[in-house]
């Protein structure tokens, strides 16, 4: 029996006996030793830690512990806290994970993350640390930074002061390889104000609040912006192919159909961890990426099922909520993952599982709710009839996750889910089929969402399928277009209503019942436009080869109201119907005052141009341009003034219109005076030019001796010789001329 510690003698511990470099165990260290990983991928280094001593640092581990292990595994001997020479911790620690993955998901969402009230994590990886700090990056001596002397940057929100005083608005034209920017001048031709060549590579897109312009190219994104149109950001995603902003211009989505290949040498902006991803969210203040995503696989067919058709590429992929704080992207048939921003951590570390969930969509605005203190993002969502389980819609609560309404729907075969813009309403467009599948009508269940208790309103007068749906901007109106459904395939597309729906009116504030307007019948029509203040919408037929109505209606027509529609909270009237031949496109202002429509290359190669309307249909300028392919007028932001200014303004609209009249007659007359000044001076120079060349003529014949007026000699000369050559004659004319005629009728 080998002696206890406390019994060892120093006879035992005698190292005369052997030597130990005579001993051959390299089959024992070949059969175990353990391979350790090579390198420092998996290590962190965890900044930012409170001061302790040795009796306090087992605790801070234990601590740091619950918060490293929400991100991947660790554990206490895996963590090593550095002491100072007074005893006392140096506020970092080394940490170990299981997985370099795990490694960089701490960097991702541990960082900045607060440990408790007074302090806050800084989590890095080790590698970092020799790749930023290796010899000669580095100096061994401090210098002070080089503060560069301040800049005035140019002002992004500078198109909302027009120089002419005069309220336009810009629009950008892509044409050919050109890129164009110019001022909308209504009739007259629009005032160009930047126009390159190469702006892009494939299509540009003004952000949502219209401060800036992207472009496009294999290299990734730019964003555009400023008096002189400088760039403004650069977004490094190879070959990108969409591209997409959050309401408020903080973050942005890129999307390549190409898997992210970081090269050896590395890339500017992504890192290792982005390689063989779809998606980047990144953030446009820093211009820094935040998290990227691969893209989702479709689920597999089931043993003896038929494999699935591909379903329609969804996008935007990644859905925002109204106050960019959260993103969400569906995983079809499985969950809803919803991200917090700007950590783009999980929400509660687990999506929201939702069994056949198939589409979802967030509420445009945050919504007051009646009798809810608290006001949090609301999103919809439904799910397909599932075996015995009927079809549902669900409106959940972010971040609390609280199902706040759900509706069980039969018989469904299809849903789409219409949020009104201040989401006051969301319409749940259903397709429902008869017991024998052959025959199929639509029913709009309408959530009231700010009434108490979100009732659900239901519209089931509509015996046809609704084909398209859309809300009046900031109002409680809706157009639908329907069509009997056709029996196979058609070689000409069916006839088609146009519907309108308002409310009854109601005492109060209150909002009545949805009743039914009017219905337009054999119709060609296929696409719904409101203008973006309400009132008046435009219905079009747009990418049809037989057809390419305009119809402009207005819902609140100032004149006589049909008795049918005495209770009712609209008065509709068509005021102008106008034709775009191969039109398909069509787009409001921001201020709702003009349309313009176009016909784009990149859908078919006939009579390519655009159109302009005034909100009343008619046309002010029309423009055929060759290989025109895009016109996208430029958003505004949301107005400063407040609901009591904008009354006000409203109240004395009529003096108002009197003096943007007497300016628009001033600005004309001005530009007829202008005219005329113009041609009266090109008159004058060419009076002036003449005088200077019959000067220099004369001079000439001068020199030559010949006649200063060689006209008058040839007459001279002619004269006599034709009065030798022909007999004098004389020619009489006799005219009559009736001086008075009178009728006398005898009997």
């Amino acid at each position: 029996m080998a002696p206890s510690f406390d019994h060892l003698r120093d006879e035992d511990l005698d190292e005369d006996d052997f030597d130990v470099d005579e001993v051959d165990i390299s089959d024992i260290r070949e059969k175990y030793e353990v391979q350790l990983e090579q390198g420092y991928d998996a290590f962190v280094v965890v900044d930012g830690l409170p001061e302790v001593n040795e009796e306090q640092k087992p605790k801070l581990v234990k601590f740091l512990l619950k918060k490293l292990n929400t991100v991947g595994k660790t554990r206490e001997d895996l963590i090593f806290m550095p002491m100072g020479e007074d005893g006392k911790s140096l506020r970092f620690a080394f940490v170990e994970y299981s997985s370099p993955a795990e490694a960089a998901a701490a960097c991702r969402q541990l960082d900045l993350v607060p440990l408790d009230k007074k302090h806050t994590l800084r989590v890095n990886k080790l590698t970092d640390v020799d790749r930023y700090g290796r010899e000669g990056r580095i100096d061994d001596e401090y210098t002070p930074p080089k503060i560069e002397e301040f800049q005035e940057k140019e002002h992004l929100r500078s198109f909302m002061a027009d120089p002419s005083g005069r309220g336009r608005d810009q629009f950008i034209m892509f044409r050919g390889e050109s890129v164009g920017v110019f001022w909308n001048n209504e009739k007259e031709t629009p005032e160009n104000i930047v126009d390159r060549q190469h702006w892009t590579e494939t299509f540009v897109q003004w952000s949502p609040l219209g401060t800036y312009l992207t472009s496009v190219h294999a290299q990734g994104v730019q964003l555009w912006g400023g008096p002189s149109w400088t760039r403004q950001r650069r977004f490094a995603h190879p070959f990108v192919n969409l591209v997409a902003f959050s309401p408020n211009e903080k973050y942005l989505v890129t999307w390549s159909n190409r898997p992210i290949s970081i090269p050896e040498e590395g890339h500017p902006a992504l890192s290792v961890e982005d390689d063989g991803k779809n998606y980047v969210i990144w953030d446009i203040e820093t211009s820094k990426p935040l998290r990227s995503f691969a893209q989702l696989d479709t689920p597999a067919a089931a043993e003896g099922e038929a494999p699935k058709k591909a379903p329609k590429f969804p996008w935007p992929a990644f859905k925002w909520s109204a106050d960019d704080k959260y993103v969400a992207r569906l995983n079809p048939g499985q969950s809803i993952s919803v991200y917090e921003l700007p950590r783009m951590n999980l929400l509660d570390k687990t999506a929201i599982k939702i069994e056949g969930v198939v589409d979802f969509d967030w509420a445009p605005a945050t919504v007051q709710r009646d009798g809810v203190k608290t006001y949090e993002q609301l999103f919809c969502f439904w799910t397909p009839e599932i075996g015995s389980n009927p079809a549902r819609v669900g409106l959940m609560s972010i971040p609390s996750k609280q199902v706040v309404r759900s509706l069980n729907l039969f018989s469904v075969s299809d849903a789409k889910l219409h949020w009104q813009s201040e989401g006051a309403y969301l319409c749940v467009k259903v397709d429902r089929h008869s017991k024998s599948k052959k025959s199929q009508a639509t029913t709009l269940e309408i959530f009231r969402v700010k009434e108490k208790g979100v009732p659900v309103e239901v519209v089931d007068t509509i015996k046809d399928t609704v084909i398209n749906f859309a809300w009046e901007p900031k109002g409680d109106r809706f157009v639908v277009i329907t069509t009997t459904e056709p029996v196979g395939a058609t070689a000409v597309p069916p006839k088609t209503s146009v519907a309108f729906f308002c409310p009854e009116k109601a005492k109060g504030n209150a909002v009545g019942n949805f009743k039914h307007l009017r219905t337009l019948e054999k119709k060609n029509s296929n696409a719904i436009y409101w203008s973006p203040k309400g009132r008046f919408v435009v219905v079009a037929t747009v990418a049809n080869t037989q057809s390419s109505d305009l119809d402009f209606y207005d819902l609140d027509f100032e004149g006589e109201k049909p008795e049918s529609d005495k209770d009712l909270t609209a008065n509709l009237q068509l005021m102008n119907t106008a034709d775009h031949y191969g039109v398909t496109d069509v787009e409001w202002d921001p201020s709702g005052r003009f349309v313009a429509t176009w016909a784009s290359a990149w859908k078919h190669s006939m009579e390519n141009g655009y159109h302009l309307y005034d909100f009343k249909g008619e046309q002010l300028r029309e423009e055929a341009i060759e290989k025109f392919k895009q016109f996208q007028w430029r958003p505004r932001p949301a107005t400063l003034l407040t609901k009591e200014e904008q009354k006000a303004i409203r109240r004395n609209l009529r003096e108002y219109s009197r003096i943007f009249e007497q300016e628009d007659a001033e600005r004309i007359s001005s530009a007829d005076v202008a005219v005329v000044e113009a041609r009266r001076r090109l008159l004058e120079e060419w009076f002036a030019w003449r005088e200077a060349i019959r000067q220099e003529v004369a001079e000439e014949r001068e020199i030559y001796g010949l006649p200063a007026d060689p006209v008058a000699d040839l007459i001279k000369a002619k004269t006599p010789e034709l009065a030798t050559n022909q007999e004098e004659q004389v020619i009489e004319e006799i005219m009559e001329e009736v001086l008075e005629e009178t009728e006398e009728i005898v009997q």
